[in-house]
């Protein structure tokens, strides 16, 4: 099933997530449809809050399908510590047509559950690693633009407000 992305300013989308308790096929099914939408909608990243589901799951993959053994699914996730910092633009499914250089840390280390429920860890830098604060911050409420000065914040507000109004969002 493919679900729609809900774009901000959506509450859905600035709560934190409740946790991923129960690790069943219902689970494994939302989570292949939570790729399925992210592959339609051309992301490399989709938490659940996103289509509407307020639950601390997201996935990844920055391959867009050209390497499924790196899919990568995070359930209850957090990152562990934090090394060095980049700053590099970013994009969202929940805010299409807006991209800002947002800081970031440059390597990180988070642990997460598997769809069986197994905890695990796992380092990332670069790319990766980006993508994991950048979901992880959806989980927690966290918007990027909520990371961004308040000055191109509040461009980034007029654009989408101007878009609303012509129907475009």
């Amino acid at each position: 099933m493919v679900y729609p992305i809900i774009k901000f300013p959506d509450p859905i989308l600035q709560r934190p997530s409740d946790p991923v308790t129960v690790f069943d096929e219902d689970l494994s099914r939302l989570v292949d449809d939570m790729f399925e939408s992210m592959y339609l909608a051309h992301g490399i990243g989709l938490a659940a809050p996103q289509i509407g589901i307020p639950k601390r799951l997201t996935v990844i993959d920055l391959s867009f399908q050209k390497t499924p053994e790196d899919k990568i699914t995070l359930i209850n996730p957090e990152v562990v510590t934090r090394e060095g910092k980049i700053f590099e633009e970013e994009g969202c499914l929940s805010l299409p047509d807006i991209r800002e250089k947002v800081a970031r840390a440059a390597k990180v280390k988070i642990r997460a559950q598997d769809l069986r429920g197994n905890w695990f860890e796992r380092d990332a830098d670069d790319l990766l690693a980006r993508a994991f604060q950048h979901e992880i911050d959806h989980l927690d409420g966290i918007l990027f633009i909520f990371r961004i000065s308040a000055l191109k914040r509040d461009f980034a507000m007029r654009k989408i407000r101007k878009l609303q109004r012509a129907g475009d969002w």
